[in-house]
């Protein structure tokens, strides 16, 4: 019977997740919002709930897991980043959390070197330009970028993204630097034809840093004013990790200042807050979290999210678990 199915809670309508995804293995304590859920609403529909699926927007904190009560068994992240779940009280609590990965890695690829191109080549200010009617006709001074082809590109944090990075900086005949928790085995080197560098060194030898690392206590304001200072004034900074591994304000003052050349951003410090210098800033190319944003990846991602929710409540081991 249906009442004797266990209660989720899906706090935002997702594609590829629906009722009809969950089918016999859950059922949804509310129909979904077209918005992200109000942190009272998800308190106030979590009590005895089995599963939570759940996106950036939504903190699952020890706040939430206690008034979800102990027969909460699953919190499944519709994202590959899992920054927004308190992973370790889940861990002592026995709750399974669950994640996305792999399914976006090519999406989020293809959008950090789009945004390396738009930095680059001055994409966004040039077309803002035309659509203001300011086009007059060739210019042989207008909007100068800086070269990608032959440069050097230096990725920070060369996991499945960073090393999807490397592969399309490939076809543009980059020199591939590249920082991690631990250097790659020297067959994965020769195979991304990549070369280990630590932090500084890579920003320092870099035309284009582009960030691909998750949000850790580590990586958390990682790139201030200090390390930004150590760039090239002609080097681009592409962020397509989480927000809060640069800082905002340092970031549009080392645009302003010319203390490096450019910077393509996907993600903020405070969404969807953005900060209002960088909002100024011609040479910044913003884009409002769209790293994934393909009909077929976002579904991909419901599908999974879906997936290890019910296979928890199901006692089965989920595709994709964190913990």
């Amino acid at each position: 019977m249906v009442a004797s199915l266990p209660k989720v809670v899906v706090t935002r309508r997702l594609p590829g997740v629906s009722p009809a995804r969950l089918g016999t293995g859950a059922v949804l304590a509310a129909p979904p919002p077209d918005s992200p859920m109000p942190r009272e609403e998800l308190l106030r529909l979590v009590p005895g709930t089995a599963g939570i699926l759940c996106t950036l927007a939504d903190r699952i904190d020890a706040a939430v897991m206690d008034a979800a009560g102990p027969g909460l068994k699953v919190v499944s992240n519709y994202a590959v980043g899992v920054n927004n779940i308190d992973v370790a009280e889940a861990g002592r609590r026995g709750v399974r959390v669950c994640n996305t990965p792999d399914v976006l890695t090519q999406a989020t690829a293809d959008l950090g070197f789009a945004l390396l191109l738009a930095a680059a080549r001055k994409f966004s200010e040039a077309e803002r330009a035309l659509r203001a009617g300011k086009f007059a006709g060739w210019d042989p001074w207008g909007f100068l970028g800086v070269p990608v082809y032959g440069a050097t590109l230096g990725i920070v944090g060369m996991g499945k993204i960073g090393s999807a990075v490397a592969v399309r900086a490939a076809g543009f005949g980059m020199r591939i630097l590249y920082c991690n928790r631990r250097p790659l085995d020297s067959g994965r080197e020769s195979v991304l034809r990549a070369e280990y560098r630590g932090l500084d060194e890579l920003l320092a030898e870099s035309d284009f840093v582009v960030l691909c690392v998750p949000l850790t206590g580590e990586t958390r304001g990682m790139i201030g004013a200090e390390r930004l200072g150590k760039m090239k004034p002609s080097a681009v900074l592409v962020n397509i990790s989480r927000g809060e591994v640069v800082d905002e304000g340092a970031l549009a003052k080392a645009l302003a200042g010319g203390a490096i050349f450019a910077a393509g951003l996907d993600v903020y410090e405070r969404e969807p807050a953005v900060h209002p210098d960088l909002l100024a800033a011609p040479c910044a190319v913003l884009l409002p979290h769209v790293g994934s944003a393909t009909m077929e990846t976002r579904e991909r991602m419901g599908r999974l999210a879906a997936e290890n929710m019910l296979a928890v409540l199901g006692g089965r081991e989920p595709p994709c678990p964190v913990n």
